[in-house]
Protein backbone atom coordinates (compact mmCIF):
# COMPACT_ATOMS: atom_id res chain seq x y z
CA UNK A 1 0.00 0.00 0.00
CA UNK A 2 1.26 3.32 -0.58
CA UNK A 3 0.18 6.76 0.76
CA UNK A 4 1.71 10.36 0.66
CA UNK A 5 2.17 13.18 3.29
CA UNK A 6 2.87 16.53 3.27
CA UNK A 7 5.32 18.06 5.42
CA UNK A 8 3.77 21.09 6.56
CA UNK A 9 5.13 24.09 9.36
CA UNK A 10 3.32 22.55 12.50
CA UNK A 11 5.25 19.31 11.69
CA UNK A 12 8.82 21.18 12.48
CA UNK A 13 10.95 21.30 15.50
CA UNK A 14 12.47 24.29 16.43
CA UNK A 15 15.30 24.34 13.74
CA UNK A 16 13.22 23.65 10.82
CA UNK A 17 13.16 20.18 10.66
CA UNK A 18 10.83 17.17 10.94
CA UNK A 19 9.58 16.02 14.24
CA UNK A 20 10.80 12.56 14.95
CA UNK A 21 7.27 12.20 16.81
CA UNK A 22 5.40 12.69 13.60
CA UNK A 23 6.61 10.29 11.05
CA UNK A 24 6.33 7.59 13.96
CA UNK A 25 2.91 8.78 14.00
CA UNK A 26 2.03 8.56 10.33
CA UNK A 27 3.78 4.90 9.84
CA UNK A 28 1.48 3.54 12.81
CA UNK A 29 -1.39 4.99 11.08
CA UNK A 30 -0.77 4.07 7.68
CA UNK A 31 0.64 0.87 8.55
CA UNK A 32 -2.47 0.49 10.56
CA UNK A 33 -4.54 1.42 7.34
CA UNK A 34 -2.28 -1.12 5.68
CA UNK A 35 -3.60 -4.13 8.00
CA UNK A 36 -6.82 -2.96 8.35
CA UNK A 37 -7.21 -3.23 4.65
CA UNK A 38 -5.60 -6.45 4.19
CA UNK A 39 -7.46 -8.26 7.06
CA UNK A 40 -10.95 -6.53 6.97
CA UNK A 41 -13.49 -6.77 9.44
CA UNK A 42 -9.82 -7.39 11.93
CA UNK A 43 -9.56 -4.17 14.58
CA UNK A 44 -5.91 -4.27 15.26
CA UNK A 45 -4.02 -2.47 17.82
CA UNK A 46 -0.30 -1.51 17.59
CA UNK A 47 2.20 -3.57 19.98
CA UNK A 48 5.32 -2.67 18.88
CA UNK A 49 7.57 -0.74 16.39
CA UNK A 50 11.05 -2.18 16.01
CA UNK A 51 14.17 -1.46 13.92
CA UNK A 52 13.30 2.38 13.61
CA UNK A 53 15.53 4.29 11.26
CA UNK A 54 15.63 8.10 10.80
CA UNK A 55 18.23 8.53 8.10
CA UNK A 56 18.07 11.79 6.35
CA UNK A 57 16.53 15.11 8.26
CA UNK A 58 13.08 16.47 6.44
CA UNK A 59 12.00 20.04 5.57
CA UNK A 60 8.74 21.91 5.40
CA UNK A 61 7.46 21.24 1.43
CA UNK A 62 8.45 17.99 1.09
CA UNK A 63 6.07 15.22 -0.04
CA UNK A 64 6.85 11.89 1.52
CA UNK A 65 5.73 8.80 -0.04
CA UNK A 66 5.41 5.55 2.49
CA UNK A 67 5.07 1.98 1.40
CA UNK A 68 3.26 -0.20 3.62
CA UNK A 69 4.42 -4.08 3.14
CA UNK A 70 3.72 -7.56 4.69
CA UNK A 71 6.39 -8.85 6.79
CA UNK A 72 4.74 -11.79 8.83
CA UNK A 73 1.93 -13.23 9.17
CA UNK A 74 1.27 -14.71 13.43
CA UNK A 75 -1.68 -16.68 14.96
CA UNK A 76 -3.64 -13.14 15.93
CA UNK A 77 -0.58 -10.74 14.75
CA UNK A 78 0.60 -9.12 11.74
CA UNK A 79 3.96 -6.96 11.23
CA UNK A 80 4.62 -4.61 8.39
CA UNK A 81 7.92 -2.81 7.09
CA UNK A 82 7.31 0.72 6.37
CA UNK A 83 9.26 2.49 3.90
CA UNK A 84 9.35 6.03 3.62
CA UNK A 85 10.74 7.99 0.29
CA UNK A 86 10.85 11.76 -0.57
CA UNK A 87 12.14 13.07 -3.76
CA UNK A 88 15.90 14.74 -4.51
CA UNK A 89 15.72 17.73 -5.95
CA UNK A 90 19.11 17.42 -7.94
CA UNK A 91 18.49 13.95 -9.71
CA UNK A 92 14.59 13.70 -9.49
CA UNK A 93 15.42 10.53 -8.21
CA UNK A 94 14.00 8.86 -4.83
CA UNK A 95 15.80 8.79 -1.52
CA UNK A 96 14.89 6.32 1.47
CA UNK A 97 14.63 8.57 4.23
CA UNK A 98 13.33 6.10 6.87
CA UNK A 99 12.19 2.74 7.72
CA UNK A 100 10.39 1.05 10.31
CA UNK A 101 8.97 -2.58 11.41
CA UNK A 102 5.20 -2.28 13.05
CA UNK A 103 3.59 -4.95 14.76
CA UNK A 104 -0.39 -5.23 15.49
CA UNK A 105 -2.68 -7.56 16.91
CA UNK A 106 -6.07 -8.64 16.74
CA UNK A 107 -8.71 -7.99 19.61
CA UNK A 108 -11.80 -8.18 20.17
CA UNK A 109 -13.99 -5.50 21.73
CA UNK A 110 -12.93 -6.67 25.49
CA UNK A 111 -9.46 -6.72 24.68
CA UNK A 112 -8.63 -10.30 24.16
CA UNK A 113 -6.77 -11.73 21.34
CA UNK A 114 -8.54 -13.65 18.39
CA UNK A 115 -7.32 -15.47 15.68
CA UNK A 116 -6.57 -13.53 11.73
Amino acid sequence: MESYKLVLPEHLNHGGFLFGGNMLKWTDEYAWIAATMGYPGCNFVTIGMEQVHFMQPVREGTILRFVADCKKIGSSSVHYTIHVYRESDEAKLENLIFSAVIAFVRLDERGNKLPL
